[in-house]
């Protein structure tokens, strides 16, 4: 059973009060509201600074617990400011910091890289071979954490379990056979995002799952994405969803193979300028699910 999870990239925007958010709802209670309507919700603060474990645990706590989970967006200064060089004890910083705290709640972690970082291969794959694929192995690299996360690490895990990992590009070098083959022998899935155009798009399927983003598709974080739209996306979840790889004018590798037992997909709307990014997600997860699984917008499709 391959399941789609659709959701937004955070969730406190001014802009949506009393847009998406009723008038007078707390801000506490936003998180609680947005995952009562989206199957998943990508954590972003974590790119920006370090969270502390009570965050995580909190975030768990006010989340469903049939099937919802969380993408974790990695820290810049892992990407943006080392551009993935000396990589290991910021990446035990970054895993100490919470983000284990999730449990099963805790899907993908996102490395988002900056536009002026091109393709390197050596540089790739170094750290591509830091990344844990269980959240044991995560939880062993947490605890080789610096002084910095003295007294407020968190470097265990309650149960082993398998840890995804996706990669958005910004730079052209990467459209290349070369990266997708690199991606595809780690099991690290390329982002499949819209950028209104600014940055590279990307159709290689690179893992067991699928990773996308939504920035918008007109204007870069601003604009919706209309009927017509939401039903291509639809579409193309639904075939990656039945494990297919479609081939298409932004394939920029060898397709990979036909998964029969489907692709889970992830599908984060960051157009939020305008509150447009939850009526998307909303609007997509209705183009795809039944009436009862559009309750919930956790989503499945078994493979034909």
């Amino acid at each position: 059973m391959a399941v789609a999870r659709i959701g937004i990239s955070g969730w406190r925007y001014p802009p949506w009060r009393g847009r998406f958010y009723p008038e007078g709802l707390r801000q506490a209670d936003e998180l609680i509201y947005a995952a009562q309507r989206m199957g998943s919700i990508e954590i972003n603060g974590s790119f920006y600074s370090l969270q502390r474990p009570e965050s995580f645990v909190r975030w768990r706590a006010e989340t469903p617990d049939d099937g919802f989970v969380f993408a974790v967006k990695g820290g810049r200064f892992i990407t943006h400011m080392k551009r993935l060089r000396d990589a290991r004890t910021p990446l035990a910083n970054f895993l100490a910091s919470g983000v284990l705290a999730l449990g099963p709640k805790l899907g993908p972690l996102l490395w988002q890289l900056p536009p002026t970082l091109a393709f390197d291969p050596q540089q790739l794959d170094t750290f591509l071979r830091l990344l844990p694929r269980t959240t044991a192995d995560a939880a062993k690299l947490a605890a080789a954490h610096d002084h910095r996360l003295d007294d407020r690490d968190w470097t265990s895990t309650e149960a082993d379990r398998p840890l995804l990992h996706a990669m958005e590009v910004r730079h052209p070098s990467f459209a290349a056979p070369e990266a997708v083959s690199l991606l595809r022998e780690h099991g690290v899935a390329l982002v499949v995002a819209d950028t209104a155009g600014k940055f590279p798009v990307t159709h290689d399927v690179t893992a067991d799952f699928v990773y996308v983003r939504l920035h918008g598709d007109v204007e870069l974080y601003t604009s919706g994405y209309g009927d017509d739209a939401l039903t291509m996306w639809a579409g193309r979840i639904r075939s990656w969803l039945a494990g297919e790889v479609p081939v298409t004018e932004h394939t920029a590798g060898w397709p990979g193979q036909m998964r029969p037992e489907g692709r889970d997909v992830y599908v984060y709307f960051d157009n939020d300028v305008k509150a447009h990014a939850p009526a998307d997600a909303m609007s997509l997860a209705a183009k795809l699910g039944s009436p009862a699984e559009q309750d919930r917008h956790v989503l499945g499709s078994r493979s034909t």
